[in-house]
């Protein structure tokens, strides 16, 4: 069994072997401490420390006395200012050698007796770090080759050397894994260095592998282990598969981007050099692994391939540049004149369907502009505008500038203003460019204020003067363009004079609700005339017939007149 003894700071390992022996173990270096295992007899004369040679042969190396209280030490040179002997008899050994493992032997000497008692010294000295020397600068697959040397020095008892892979023991295969062990002994200390040899053959999947050694050598408390620093090692291997990718900024390719093609190789190191195959093209472009292709057009489109520069291997791909096209007709600035028929077309060519839209004066329209007969309000800033949803950026558009002319076009109307003591005279213009108006009066009569003009919209806009007339005078509205010149006048009758006021001109929509109230008026007229004439018809027919009766009964009452003077005459004759 193991005891420990602490004796003046120094810690001793201790074991008693069933035999009555005890063993000291001791750190190489360390001060060997060897307590006398007997008791000290009554009487004691003096006594001796002894180690026995391997034939068995003794050699004292220290005395000492229990009366003169005196100690001698042997001339022995292994020990000489090594030991120290105290008055318990407890033997010292400074600077512990792994020579100093030996059987040692504690006498007591009286005049009766001699006793003796042997201890049994045991030596360790832990290793120094193992570490992987000699590494190789790279591993190849496929090739069994020599690793690195795990070292560890200065140890004893000789100890062993395990290698190991991300963790895991490395068991000897043939010509896989191959360890050899080599153990040096220094003949002057008689410590052991270690030197194992790895030779492996590496996969891919020793990529980041991590490979280290342990030591297992045994210390005073029993077996320990240190471990080397891992080591990763650069692991070569062929390329099994080449990959072509399309590095774009944009997941879709449009007219006018720039395209890089990047080949790779799954091996390590990778390929530097490939060849790339363009659509139209026979042979391989030798390039780098990128390859760059600037402002593509729409004919780019097409199967892309790279291969190795020995064509072992090839990876393809393909590529589609979107492209967008519209044809707008007309466009630019166009004049026509109002009431003309415009076709209009928007015409796309795409890779994919696009979405197209109108754009009027920054207003979006719901639907297609159609022009059957131009109207001023036509006139206006046209967009056509089309994109590819699915490809950012790809957009077109054009422009319409449509200019809607007309000559002058006037209606003029009057009304007498609720003070009854003026009229406003309203000149209704139609007509682009916008006519100037002038007025003109001929008559007396005193034009209140100055002429006033509304805003000008779709072609269209009024001017008014108010006038206060003392007889009837004539107005003259005057408006001209670059077109043509118009003049239309109005008959105005004095303040004194009452007349009828024309209706107000409106808006094109009050205008056509106006003109189907006058439509109604007409159709009620028309139909009360007819009514009218076919009452008088009736009435006609009556009277004619009133008078024909009549005469009739004329006659017949002159005849009854006539009857009764006969019958009178008669009647005084027979008297």
């Amino acid at each position: 069994m193991f005891w420990t003894m602490k004796i003046s700071g120094l810690v001793l390992f201790c074991k008693f072997i069933s035999l009555g022996l005890y063993t000291v173990n001791a750190v190489y270096g360390d001060t060997i401490t060897l307590p006398c295992p007997l008791e000290v007899p009554d009487g004691l004369m003096f006594g001796k420390w002894k180690y026995e040679m391997p034939n068995g042969s003794p050699v004292f190396i220290a005395f000492r006395s229990s009366t003169k209280k005196n100690v001698q030490y042997d001339d022995v040179p292994d020990y000489k200012d090594r030991l120290n002997l105290s008055e318990n008899y407890t033997l010292s050994i400074k600077n512990a050698r792994i020579s100093d493992e030996k059987r040692f032997v504690c006498m007591l000497v009286t005049e009766d007796d001699v006793s003796e008692e042997p201890t049994i010294v045991k030596v360790f000295k832990q290793p120094s770090q193992p570490e992987i020397l000699h590494q190789a600068d790279v591993l190849e697959t496929e090739k069994l080759q020599m690793l690195g040397e795990c070292v560890s020095r200065d140890s004893y008892p000789e100890g062993n050397v395990t290698w190991y892979k991300n963790g895991r023991v490395l068991q000897p295969v043939d010509d896989v894994v191959v360890i050899n062990l080599q153990k040096i002994v220094d003949k002057t200390t008689g410590l052991y260095t270690l030197t194992s040899s790895l030779q492996y053959m590496p996969t891919k999947e020793d990529v980041n592998a991590k490979f280290s050694c342990i030591v297992t050598y045994h210390g005073p408390s029993g077996q320990e282990t240190m471990q080397s620093e891992p080591v990763v090692f650069d692991v070569h291997y062929p390329t099994e598969k080449v990959t072509i990718q399309v590095l774009s900024q944009s997941s879709t390719i449009k007219e006018g981007d720039n395209i890089t093609l990047k080949c790779s190789g799954n091996g390590n190191p990778p390929p530097q050099e490939f060849l790339f195959y363009i659509p139209g093209e026979t042979e391989g472009i030798r390039s780098s692994d990128t390859y760059v292709m600037t402002d593509v057009r729409r004919n780019a489109t097409g199967e892309y391939k790279c291969s190795l520069t020995d064509k072992s291997m090839m990876d393809s791909t393909t590529i589609t540049v979107h492209y967008l096209d519209l044809q707008l007709t007309p466009s630019g600035e166009v004049t026509k004149q109002i009431g003309e028929n415009l076709p209009v077309s928007c015409t796309i060519s795409s890779s994919r369907n696009a979405t197209v839209f109108w754009i009027k004066d920054n207003t979006r329209m719901q639907t297609s502009p159609s022009f059957s007969s131009l109207q001023y309000q036509d006139a206006g800033n046209y967009i056509c505008e089309t994109t590819l949803q699915e490809v950012e950026g790809l957009r077109k558009r054009q422009t319409l500038k449509l200019i809607v002319e007309g000559k002058p076009q006037i209606k003029m109307t009057k009304k007498t203003n609720t003070n009854k003591m003026s009229k406003t005279i309203i000149c209704h213009v139609e007509g682009f460019p916008k006519p100037a108006v002038q007025w003109t009066v001929t008559g007396s009569g005193s034009i209140l204020n100055k002429t006033e003009e509304t805003k000008y919209v779709n072609g269209k806009f009024s001017s008014k003067i108010v006038i206060a007339p003392e007889e009837n005078v004539t107005l003259t509205c005057i408006a001209e363009n670059e077109l043509e010149r118009t003049v239309t006048s109005m008959n105005v009758s004095a303040i004194s004079i009452p007349e009828y006021d024309d209706p107000e001109d409106r808006s094109e929509d009050s205008s056509e609700k106006v003109n189907d109230q006058a439509k109604l008026i007409v159709g009620i007229v028309v139909g009360l005339l007819l009514v009218a004439l076919i009452a008088g018809f009736v009435y006609w027919l009556y009277v004619k017939k009133s008078k024909t009766a009549s005469k009739h009964v004329d006659k017949d009452l002159g005849n009854i007149e006539e009857n009764k003077k006969l019958e009178e005459n008669n009647h005084k004759s027979e008297t």
